[in-house]
């Protein structure tokens, strides 16, 4: 793609409207292209029209017209969840018009250095984590992407002298071309998002193009432990600093002494206790050695993957050029955000927890694991195809009841079932999103006991009856709090 000034008096389609849509018209319309802005939403879901159109831009709602593309088409820039089967991708592809993401955009506007992080799970976490850590060492950052505000229009105010902190989608990286963050993050790569990349290798290769266009002076910060991450560390063309919770490395950020990794039917260990006697390490060139930070047990975060999350957050900063000894107190202080491991409440003895972020098994897994006590489990969302025997292990070994709901409940209650789980609840759907997650909440409430934990981690996404994991979490908290 060429630089967005480039496009003066020549057509632009955005797909799409939501907040990154109007960004990005704006933003084109301002620079003199010729924009029309298409969305499939009927016009009276579609307040930002009027604001756009009040612009002079044309704003086309309802449908996708079958000339929208046409052979005069410049760019194409689409909103990052929009399938590439969509009709005026398709006609785009077959003119062979350009199609990019608000991300490509941003990156030819932007005069500050980006740290661009990805990965299936704890993006968000370790986005804001490395937001904050970069504040306090006094490097000025500014947090976006698929958090926050449009890079747009973050891109367009910031400076030299800042960096600018992204969280990055695979459905967003799809769509760049030449996009090259200064340093490239990513966190681990497992099975998601098949419904959208149509194969694993796709979504992936979306991934990777984080690292795709990096220079020999750009750094990559990537999961040692991730087998598949890990792969991607001979495509780096930027310098490597890794991370992790299981090995030393001779460069990167790890934990002395390393975690032990956990195996399938063996007991879990006690997460308070395998943190006592460990200390986050990191080591650079040139260093004579291994440099201790701080204790494991002065960490904010709780959870094994969490303790990967922060040591990502802190490799990234020191690649940022952050004094170490100022992530310190941040990495005391940060306690996560809300929707991932939130505490809730504490009623009758029983401790509520909202992790509606969690939208795989994976990701379920995990903070599972992160727990001690006894977990009644709420679970269940949009069917995505899979049939959940990945959570077969932690389900049998540290889950003592499940409620489910929504498309995978089932599926859910079978592999519950083959678990050995006694107590499984399937809760019917009711009038509203609301109402049914309102009963969930209050049979989960009768079958925990004092000392128990009720957790909302649902291993599925939120579509087939929520507008976004946010409002399922929402819906959660109150009604934990109206018991």
């Amino acid at each position: 793609m060429k630089h967005p000034s480039q496009f003066k008096n020549e057509k632009v389609v955005v797909l799409g409207l939501a907040r990154s849509g109007v960004s990005v018209a704006k933003l084109f319309h301002q620079l003199g292209a010729i924009v029309t802005v298409n969305d499939r939403k009927p016009r009276e879901q579609s307040p930002e029209a009027a604001e756009l159109e009040e612009l002079g831009i044309q704003v086309i709602c309802g449908y996708h017209p079958d000339d929208l593309v046409q052979q005069d088409t410049a760019l194409l820039v689409k909103n990052p969840g929009i399938p590439y089967h969509a009709s005026p991708i398709v006609a785009a592809l077959e003119l062979g018009v350009e199609i990019v993401t608000e991300v490509e955009v941003a990156y030819w506007l932007s005069k500050a250095p980006i740290i661009g992080i990805t990965g299936s799970n704890g993006k968000t976490t370790t986005t804001t984590l490395i937001g904050e850590l970069l504040s306090a060492a006094g490097l000025n950052p500014v947090v976006g992407g698929n958090i926050g505000l449009p890079l747009c229009e973050i891109a367009l105010e910031v400076d030299e002298q800042q960096w600018i902190v992204a969280e990055l989608s695979s459905f967003q990286l799809k769509g760049t071309v030449a996009f090259a963050p200064r340093i490239a993050l990513i966190l681990n790569l497992a099975e998601t998002h098949l419904d959208y990349h149509g194969d694993m290798q796709d979504y992936i290769d979306s991934k990777a193009k984080i690292l795709e266009n990096q220079r020999a002076e750009d750094i990559a910060v990537l999961n040692w432990d991730d087998p598949v991450t890990r792969s991607l560390i001979p495509t780096c063309k930027g310098l490597s600093f890794p991370f992790s919770i299981y090995e030393r490395l001779e460069q990167g950020v790890y934990i002395e002494p390393p975690f032990q990794p956990i195996v399938e039917g063996e007991p879990l260990p006690d997460a308070a206790e395998e943190r006592q006697t460990r200390s986050i390490v990191y080591r650079r060139s040139g260093d004579e050695g291994p440099v201790t930070l701080m204790s494991l047990k002065q960490l904010g975060l709780q959870g094994r993957h969490n303790v990967a999350n922060s040591i990502a957050a802190v490799a990234a900063s020191i690649a940022a050029g952050a004094d170490p000894k100022k992530l310190i107190a941040p990495l005391e202080l940060f306690r996560g955000v809300e929707h991932r491991l939130e505490y809730v409440r504490e009623h009758l003895g029983v401790t509520y927890y909202n992790d509606s972020k969690a939208t795989n098994s994976i990701a379920t897994t995990m903070t599972i694991r992160s727990l001690s006590a006894p977990i009644v489990l709420i679970a269940g969302g949009l069917d995505r195809g899979s049939d959940y025997s990945e959570l077969l292990p932690i389900l049998r070994d540290r889950v003592k009841a499940l409620v489910t709901f929504g498309q995978t409940a089932t599926k859910l209650e079978r592999v519950a079932q083959l678990a050995g789980l006694e107590s499984v609840r399937i809760v019917e759907s009711r009038a509203s999103a609301e109402q049914t997650l309102d009963a969930a909440v209050k049979q989960a409430a009768t079958l925990a006991e004092e000392g128990d934990i009720v957790l909302l981690s649902p291993a599925c996404a939120s579509w087939d009856m929520f507008t976004s994991y946010e409002q399922r979490g929402s819906m959660f908290k109150q009604s934990v709090h109206t018991l």
